[in-house]
């Protein structure tokens, strides 16, 4: 990876939470889970199939936002690098090799709040506005 396009991508991980309207996300699990500090790394190989493991040794289990959805869009750029042909190139691969299914999804931030509160393998990505206690936030390092 050049250092321009590591920078870029630094960069846009960077401002996942400093950022406003629609890309002002954050990444949550259950106010029950542990888990309170992850790598962008850490977070793309649990979306991406690649890991079933929280770094604790726990089971991680992602929740995707609907296909469609500019949440979506903008989370799997920020933490994959992956516009959604790339993603749906991705899983089409995995799922024709065996090696993989892309994760259940939800309707909406609302529905993605109520699976991951009630599920503490749970891992998903919501708009900052719609948290409540029921789920927390996870930092989400370079």
């Amino acid at each position: 990876m050049s250092h321009l396009v590591r920078v870029t991508f630094l960069i846009a991980v960077t401002t996942l939470s400093a950022t406003a309207g629609a890309t002002d996300m954050v990444v949550i699990v259950s106010a029950r889970n542990p888990v309170s500090i992850l790598r962008v790394e850490q977070v793309a190989a649990i979306f991406l199939g690649q890991t079933a493991r929280f770094p604790d040794g726990s089971e991680a289990v992602p929740l995707d936002q609907r296909v469609g959805s500019p949440l979506r869009d903008t989370f799997y750029l920020r933490i994959t690098n992956k516009s959604p042909a790339l993603l749906k190139a991705y899983w089409s691969k995995m799922v024709f090799t065996g090696r993989g299914q892309p994760p259940s999804e939800a309707m909406d931030d609302a529905a993605v709040r109520r699976q991951v509160a009630s599920n503490p393998e749970l891992i998903g990505y919501i708009d900052r506005s719609a948290l409540d206690e029921s789920v927390r936030s996870v930092v989400v390092k370079p």
